[in-house]
């Protein structure tokens, strides 16, 4: 699972990039998923279990991270837009 999100979210990346708009992108989901991947990462580190797999869930938080980013500066081009 979370091989196959590491190579789905640099399209979604490159997607919000390109198009520099926010539209079919909800920042909440992306709120809840690095919320899990915090917590994945938080129960790692309880239960004394740290191994490979915490680079995923770091690769993964990195990237929704970046997706993250790349919505609000969208949001602030959309709303730029829209005072002109």
């Amino acid at each position: 699972m979370l091989l196959c999100f590491a190579f789905a979210w640099p399209f979604s990346i490159y997607k919000l990039y390109k198009t520099k708009s926010t539209k079919g992108k909800s920042i909440l989901f992306s709120m809840v998923v690095m919320l899990g991947y915090v917590f994945g990462i938080a129960n790692k580190l309880v239960s004394n279990d740290v191994n490979h797999v915490m680079f995923f869930y770091f690769l993964d938080l990195g990237l929704v991270l970046i997706d993250s980013m790349l919505y609000f500066r969208n949001l602030h081009y959309e709303n730029k837009a829209s005072m002109a």
